[in-house]
């Protein structure tokens, strides 16, 4: 955890002490165990919240300003409250707007404010660094003015926060994972219904280990969006044989038997991976409960393979970092988790094997791309919180 105290002297040099102590929260950042690319398909997903995360100081002032600091990026502003709702170029201070800008629609009357935020998730990851802000930040204003919005709607906002004032067209499992996590247990979500069910983590001598590809990518710039408009397209060819909204509705069966519909090759993968990857977590959830962790590594690797042939959004980093992996003994599974392009692997290790792991994978990827690869021991956290 970070040194509180030490973060408060920080605020109070960026502010002033005016001897109102700022309220302190905690957001996580989070790993999708599997199911990727399902979300905004209205399909199942299995994150959990990691012991990462973002800390957010927060307290009013009396000078109708947004003020605006964080410890990651040299980039700080002051924004008058009429100025909130607009955008700031491409920076960071763009997440917590959004969400202001969604409070303000919700009927909040801004006030000045004095905001300080730090993170330890490495930025560029997909490890939702994004999510974090957006959900630290709405659930620390909804307690400062009393807005008694419940949890679920904190992540609802947050992500028509970074849909509308981003411009990304993500799906709810980022801020779902981030707002409703708990510690040493998955999440299995419904992102159609948002029914959810808080699945034991029971890793017996096996840990969750994520390597960073160090290849930088930004979401909004990859073909993040381009994948969202090709699965639309899917469900306009099959919506000739079937009434559908979303890939998700779709059975794996269904599929095959409908995939005829859909002309494009292209196009076609892109359902096949929605709909073989939904039934994956199914099959995961299943093997969770029955403490199966070998046949949930397995379905990890499948997942990647999907990703990888099928999706197409791994690229060389994450193909060697998964590969690398796999021939490691003691790894059940491994496979890229967010949205690709770059970011993050996530493997399952068993204990007495990480250092060996870290050592053979980051001497061969760096051997293979140049690249230096950094190794996280996930912990499985709390979702968003206050820090009394």
């Amino acid at each position: 955890m970070m040194d509180i105290q030490k973060l408060t002297k920080i605020f109070f040099e960026h502010f002033g002490d005016t001897g109102i102590q700022p309220m302190i929260y905690f957001a996580p950042g989070r790993v999708n165990l599997i199911g990727e690319h399902t979300d905004y398909n209205k399909g199942y997903v299995l994150p959990c919240a990691l012991t990462y995360g973002t800390y957010l100081l927060i307290r009013k002032n009396k000078e109708d300003v947004i003020k605006l600091a964080s410890q990651n990026f040299d980039f700080k502003t002051n924004i008058p409250i009429a100025g909130i709702n607009e955008k700031q170029g491409s920076e960071w201070v763009n997440y917590p707007l959004g969400v202001i800008d969604q409070l303000v629609q919700r009927g909040l009357k801004p006030e000045g404010l004095d905001m300080l935020y730090y993170g330890n998730i490495p930025n560029g990851a997909g490890l939702s660094s994004s999510a974090s802000i957006e959900v630290v930040t709405a659930q620390a204003i909804n307690v400062l003015f009393n807005l008694r919005i419940g949890k679920v709607d904190i992540v609802k906002l947050s992500q028509k926060a970074e849909n509308e004032f981003i411009g990304v067209n993500c799906g709810i499992m980022d801020q779902f994972a981030v707002g409703m996590g708990k510690p040493d247990h998955a999440i299995f979500l419904d992102c159609r219904t948002l029914e959810f069910e808080l699945v034991p983590l029971e890793l017996q001598e096996y840990r969750i280990v994520v390597a960073n590809t160090n290849k930088q990518r930004g979401l909004a710039d990859s073909k993040y969006n381009e994948r969202v408009a090709e699965c639309t397209e899917a469900v306009k060819y099959l919506n000739k044989a079937k009434s559908l909204q979303t890939l998700g509705e779709l059975t794996y069966q269904e599929f095959v038997d409908l995939k005829h519909h859909i002309p494009d090759i292209v196009t076609r993968k892109r359902a096949k991976h929605v709909v073989s990857e939904n039934q994956r977590v199914l099959d995961a959830v299943t093997a969770l409960k029955r403490k199966n962790l070998r046949l949930f590594g397995k379905l990890m690797n499948a997942s990647h393979n999907s990703l990888r042939y099928d999706y197409e959004v791994t690229g060389l980093e994450l193909d060697t970092l998964t590969e690398l992996a796999r021939g490691i003994e003691g790894v059940l599974g491994s496979r890229m988790t967010g949205a690709g392009f770059g970011g993050c692997t996530v493997s399952l290790v068993r204990e007495d094997c990480i250092n060996a792991f870290k050592e053979n994978v980051g001497k061969r990827y760096h051997e293979i791309t140049g690249l230096d690869a950094e190794f996280y021991i996930s912990e499985i956290g709390d979702g968003v919180h206050r820090i009394e």
